[in-house]
């Protein structure tokens, strides 16, 4: 399992919004690795901000 998804399994696994510091915490990426791939999610919009700093799974309905 490569870095991005186990950042993308720390959205899962939560039930609440994470930080970076949590999902680095959760997933065992360093937290610059996941600051860089975050990015890439927020990009391609697999990940929305409901709150300033926090972020979670877009939602597919």
């Amino acid at each position: 399992m490569d870095n991005k998804e186990k950042v993308i399994k720390a959205f899962e696994k939560s039930e609440d919004p994470l930080n970076v510091s949590k999902v680095a915490e959760i997933s065992g990426v360093e937290k610059k690795e996941v600051d860089k791939i975050m990015k890439e999610l927020k990009k391609d919009e697999t990940i929305i901000s409901p709150k300033r700093c926090y972020w979670t799974l877009k939602l597919i309905i």
